[in-house]
């Protein structure tokens, strides 16, 4: 069956869906969007670390990530704003990674591929790094979900509670790290944060609860991915914008129904 590499398309779509769901909701609550974008534009760098040094490019991006990550929270509150400071940090490394990319000799890079996904040639190996990754974030954001909750909706309740918001923001910026390593290969750099915003973003109004945001938001990451994928193929566009162009979509429709809906009492 995994010869298919519609088949291998799938399964690794659904996993990066799958995974930024949940994810994607704190994202969305912390209003983490900038460092969400700033981390996945670190990978770049990443990548041609690890073409330089022949080793993974999902352990060099993974690195990269979070060294971009506890940077940033490092850094933020000491003179910078921290918008400021993403932005300064994110385009930075960008810029860097692409010019490191252009300094490597003998190596053949396909930057399109890394800038905007190329799902559709992911191998049995990008598989299974894929999924494994994606099993990791659900376990951090399933076995952290009150801790991390109480922590977003109160740092000072999570305090009294005997929660520490710090180790709650470490286990996010892990978490972050692993789906940008992950999703590199489905969608790229430039694209892995509006899949972990869109689809929380799109089940936002629909939700109760905060549990019921997170399903919601890993089944618009599917339908995401099944849609983009099916259109790609239909339209012949690249799939992992077009993945992007179908959370839009859903998103779009989702706010025209919001409004049009009553509002719940």
């Amino acid at each position: 069956m995994l010869d298919d590499f519609l088949v291998r398309a799938v399964l690794a779509g659904l996993g990066v869906a799958l995974a930024a769901g949940p994810l994607g909701c704190f994202v969305v609550w912390r209003r983490m969007a900038y460092f969400g974008d700033a981390t996945a534009h670190a990978a770049i760098l990443g990548v041609a670390l690890s073409l330089a040094l022949s080793t993974s490019i999902f352990a060099g991006v993974l690195v990269v990530s979070l060294l971009m990550a506890v940077t940033v929270s490092a850094l933020s509150g000491r003179g910078y704003a921290m918008d400021t400071l993403l932005g300064v940090m994110s385009h930075s490394a960008l810029a860097f990674g692409l010019v490191a990319v252009s300094f490597l000799s003998g190596v053949r890079v396909d930057l399109m591929a890394y800038l905007f996904g190329d799902i559709l040639a992911v191998t049995r190996g990008d598989l299974a790094v894929i999924w494994g990754g994606a099993v990791l974030v659900l376990l951090l954001v399933g076995l952290r979900w009150s801790a991390l909750l109480t922590s977003t909706l109160n740092p000072d309740l999570a305090r009294a509670s005997g929660v520490n918001p710090g180790r709650e923001q470490t286990v996010l910026t892990v978490a972050l790290a692993v789906t940008v390593a992950v999703a590199i290969k489905v969608v790229g750099v430039l694209l892995v944060a509006a899949m972990l915003i869109v689809p929380a973003a799109t089940a936002r109004p629909f939700s109760r609860t905060p549990e019921m945001m997170a399903a919601v938001a890993g089944g618009v990451g599917v339908v995401s991915v099944l849609g983009g994928l099916r259109a790609a193929f239909v339209l012949d566009t690249p799939a992992g914008p077009t993945i992007v162009c179908v959370a839009a979509v859903l998103f779009t429709a989702a706010s025209t129904a919001s409004m049009l809906l009553p509002s719940r009492s």
